[in-house]
C-alpha cells in the first residue's frame, strides 16, 4: 500500500462511514472521513492523492455538486460514487468522465475493493510520471547556459560544425559541451536526448 495515497470517504451516514472505515482499515488503507461535502471542500488540497468514496445524496451540497467543484478546482482524484437512491443511469452519465465506478448501497465489497485498486493504480502511475517529470526538470536545470544552447541545436538536428559556426566556438569545444551536457542528463545518444527534450516540453 502506498503511503502517498489516501481514501477520502464523504458520506453523511455515520454508520456507512464507520463500516467502510472498518472494512478498508482491515485492508491497510489510509482513511480520512468527512460527514458532508462542505467539510471535504474546506479541507481539500490539490496535492491530495488517492480516491474519493462519494455519496450522491447528502444534506446541503450533494455528491454531484462536489464532483463539479473538484473538477472546477482542477482536482484529479478518482471518484467512486455510492448511492442508495436515484436514477443509476443518469448518475452514471454524470460521472462517467471522472468516476472509477458507480456502486449501489448496500455496497458489494468485492466491487468496491476492485474499484479502489484501479483508482490507486491510476494514481500511482500519475505519481510516477510526476516524479519522472520532476527529475527531468532537475537535470535540465543543472546545465550551463552554453550547454543549453548546444542541447537545443543538437536536438534540432544541427551538426557540430554548424553549431560551432552559430555559437562562434570551435567544433572541438562543441564536442566538449555536448559530452558534458549528455553526461549530466544521463543520456547515451542523440535519440535519448531528443526523447527527453520532448518530455520536458510537455511539462
Amino acid at each position: 500500500m502506498s503511503d502517498n495515497l489516501t481514501l477520502f470517504i464523504v458520506d453523511d451516514d455515520a454508520s456507512v462511514r464507520d463500516s467502510l472505515s472498518l472494512l478498508l482499515g482491515i485492508h491497510n488503507y489510509r482513511i480520512t472521513v468527512f460527514g458532508n461535502a462542505e467539510s471535504f471542500l474546506r479541507a481539500y488540497k490539490k496535492e491530495w492523492r488517492g480516491c474519493v468514496l462519494l455519496d450522491i445524496r447528502m444534506p446541503g451540497m450533494d455528491g454531484l455538486s462536489l464532483q463539479k467543484h473538484l473538477a472546477d478546482l482542477g482536482g484529479e482524484l478518482p471518484i467512486i460514487v455510492m448511492t442508495g437512491h436515484g436514477d443509476v443511469a443518469s448518475a452514471r452519465a454524470a460521472f462517467r468522465a471522472f468516476a472509477i465506478d458507480f456502486l449501489e448501497k448496500p455496497l458489494d465489497h468485492k466491487k468496491l475493493l476492485a474499484g479502489i485498486s484501479e483508482a490507486f493504480s491510476r494514481q500511482q502511475a500519475k505519481l510516477t510520471t510526476e516524479m519522472n517529470q520532476g527529475e527531468i526538470k532537475r537535470l535540465i536545470s543543472s546545465l550551463t547556459p552554453r550547454e543549453l544552447e548546444v542541447m537545443e541545436r543538437v536536438v534540432a538536428g544541427h551538426h557540430n560544425r554548424e553549431i560551432a559556426n552559430e555559437l562562434g566556438i570551435s567544433p572541438r569545444t562543441v564536442e566538449v559541451h555536448k559530452a558534458r551536457m549528455m553526461d549530466k542528463l544521463g543520456v547515451g545518444n542523440v535519440a535519448d536526448l531528443v526523447r527527453m527534450n520532448l518530455q520536458s516540453e510537455r511539462l
